[in-house]
């Protein structure tokens, strides 16, 4: 009797322990979507050339506050850039001038979009453009420009000291 009851807390235990790991990786992997039910959105759309890592539900901050979420990515196929659609609280009016990034948190981390107000009188409402943006800096692009650089002046001085022979 007392083996079959340790057994049952045992079980118990480890369901819950099963379960408490089952929450906590569907909130990491972004289960939350967009804001709490009461808020209310509006949807703006934004084009890059390249947007890197970025992901659907990466967050949209200005100054550090989280102001929205990444609704959607696709491609268009005039333009063959990126459009990005952005899930933005209502309270939250920008201007039709403002503009947006896609940054990363820290050297590695994960990417997000930085929303910088502008000056205009004019809002953005449902449905509009962000007309400034500017791309992610993706690191092997990167290396790959300082190693071409490298590569070119390594040729360049091999060429005048050959010449000077």
């Amino acid at each position: 009797m007392k083996k079959g009851i340790l057994e049952f807390w045992v079980g118990l235990f480890v369901l819950l322990g099963l379960g408490a790991l089952a929450l906590l990786a569907f909130r990491v992997a972004g289960g939350q979507q967009g804001f709490s039910g009461s808020q209310k959105t509006y949807t703006v759309y934004a084009e890059f050339e390249d947007i890197g890592g970025l992901k659907p539900q990466a967050p949209i901050k200005t100054a550090g506050v989280l102001v929205g979420r990444v609704k959607s990515i696709e491609l268009d196929p005039q333009n063959f850039q990126a459009k990005v659609g952005l899930e933005l609280n209502q309270q939250y009016a920008f201007s039709s001038d403002a503009n947006a990034q896609i940054l990363t948190s820290g050297l590695l981390g994960e990417q997000y979009i930085g929303l910088n107000q502008g000056g205009s009188d004019e809002k953005l409402a449902d449905g509009d453009y962000i007309e400034i943006t500017s791309s992610a800096l993706v690191l092997e692009n990167m290396i790959n420009q300082v190693v071409g650089q490298l590569m070119n002046k390594d040729d360049n001085s091999q060429t005048t000291s050959n010449e000077g022979n």
